[in-house]
């Protein structure tokens, strides 16, 4: 049996036809959906980048012990139980943060890995004089990124092309092998949104502004035809990686790879496009935008395509999923669940699941409320729970660290006590407990007054805290009263 996982980074469910979309190029997503499972209730669990790769390793939730940051010693690593286990498991990716302090080491759990050089602000062209750039640009941008730029002028050079050359090299080398995962991971869509001319000539517009392809994360300021153009040109990468999704999608055509292969199309997290008034992710309320993610799955013990599944799942699933296709056993710490009998009968695994980034709101969902509970006013912020006391770029400053406690241990970390440390970090925005029904309102533009919707989920909040052995403080921040 062999296994591929093809994740983008905030890959937009909203921008593609199978969820709905009638104005984005993405054919091979349709085709995606002809030949597998499509979920209409996937969620995230905890975001942004690393919290939501920690949960694809452990299948447990991040966001309510801690924020971005490295595997720790006691988690339950899925690539590296494979490993374990016989399975041969490999990483190609040109998502950056994988190699930072903050995300050191992921990548180290599989058999082997492969790393595409230039997304964002990976410190990748030394250029000691100021990089060209436009003479008028708006939004977000980084000396970094501009000197990165002009190594990428050709689409060959572009970190995704080389990502996905060298995960089908993979599978053309290993074709005949059998027992392996391979895990390709682009950075893309992700911004800046910077695609190809042939991508962005598929959405032809009069834009005569400043140069904008990457949105600051804060409210929108920005007139409605720059908003607009944005939007085209985070339409024309996500036309790219649909452009290479067709590239894995043939050849599982060529070599018949349908027949004994596991095929995961996922995403960490969607992104705002100025709906609710926001720019991306992280500081807005986690919206469906954000939250509520495309999922394809292709079971080859089920060989059920085109069809749908209205099961609520999430991230914390995909680890137990991957693990009980090879017939490895789930760690009794993980919190999600195989996907196996949701893919071939649309089998429930749960009733209502958390998400949510660390220090913010806590939020939870049915599949039909979503329920976000705001920290009390004057509440103590979230602590860390950390034995990898990492942020994204570097370790914990020395004023973070002197005034270090150790927490008891928790049921998950196999009787390690861990760091506890007052979060260095205070959302900036105002949060709002509110109640959505995104059935009947799927814009969430009108928070529900639902006084039993909203006892419920609050039951369903209190129940899944405690699940997760949540610390006593976010009890206390969110105004619960705990079990």
């Amino acid at each position: 049996m062999k296994a591929i996982m093809l994740m983008y980074d905030s890959l937009n469910r909203r921008l593609l036809p199978p969820y709905g979309c009638d104005w984005v190029h993405a054919p091979n997503f349709s085709r995606l959906a002809a030949r597998s499972v499509v979920f209409d209730r996937s969620y995230i669990g905890s975001m942004p980048c690393m919290p939501a790769r920690r949960e694809i390793h452990t299948g447990r939730y991040n966001f309510l012990h801690r924020s971005w940051g490295p595997i720790e010693p006691f988690d339950d690593s899925m690539p590296e139980i494979l490993k374990a286990a016989g399975v041969y498991t490999h990483l190609v990716s040109d998502h950056y943060h994988y190699w930072e302090e903050g995300g050191c080491n992921y990548h180290t759990r599989y058999s082997s890995w492969e790393f595409a050089r230039g997304q964002e602000n990976d410190p990748w062209q030394g250029r000691v004089a100021e990089p060209d750039r436009p003479a008028e640009v708006i939004g977000r941008e980084s000396r970094i990124n501009w000197a990165n730029r002009p190594a990428m002028a050709r689409e060959e050079d572009m970190p995704m092309a080389k990502t996905f050359a060298m995960g089908l090299d993979f599978i053309r080398r290993n074709r005949e092998s059998d027992n392996w995962f391979l895990h390709v991971e682009t950075f893309d869509p992700h911004e800046p949104f910077t695609a190809p001319k042939r991508f962005r000539d598929l959405y032809p517009h009069d834009y005569t502004g400043p140069f904008f392809d990457w949105p600051k994360y804060e409210p929108v300021k920005e007139t409605p035809d720059q908003v607009q153009h944005l939007r085209y040109q985070c339409a024309a990468l996500t036309s790219m990686c649909d452009e290479y999704l067709g590239k894995v999608l043939d050849l599982m055509d060529e070599l018949d790879l349908w027949k004994d292969t596991l095929l995961v199309i996922n995403t960490d997290h969607g992104y705002l496009l100025g709906e609710h008034g926001w720019w991306a992710k992280t500081f807005p309320p986690c919206y469906n935008e954000i939250a509520h993610t495309p999922l394809f799955i292709w079971d080859p013990r089920a060989q059920k395509k085109n069809e749908r599944r209205s099961a609520l799942v999430q991230t914390i699933d995909l680890a137990p999923t991957l693990l009980e296709f090879f017939g490895v056993e789930v760690p009794k710490d993980a919190q999600g669940r195989p996907l196996k009998e949701t893919i071939a009968r649309d089998a429930a695994v749960r009733e209502a699941g958390l998400f949510g980034l660390h220090n913010a709101q806590v939020n939870v969902t049915d599949g039909r409320f979503v329920y976000m509970r705001a920290p009390v006013v004057g509440s103590e912020p979230a602590y860390e729970y950390t034995l990898m006391p990492t942020h994204m770029l570097h370790t914990f400053r020395v004023r973070e660290l002197q005034d270090i406690r150790l927490a008891e241990p928790f049921s998950f970390t196999k009787g390690c006590r861990t760091m506890k440390i007052r979060s260095p970090w205070q959302h900036p925005f105002p949060l709002r407990t509110e109640l959505f029904d995104v059935i009947d309102d799927p814009g969430q533009e009108r928070p529900s007054s639902d006084p039993e919707a909203e006892a419920r989920m609050e039951r369903h909040l209190v129940r899944l805290l405690e699940a997760s052995d949540a610390p006593p403080e976010q009890y206390a921040r969110l105004g619960l009263k705990r079990p």
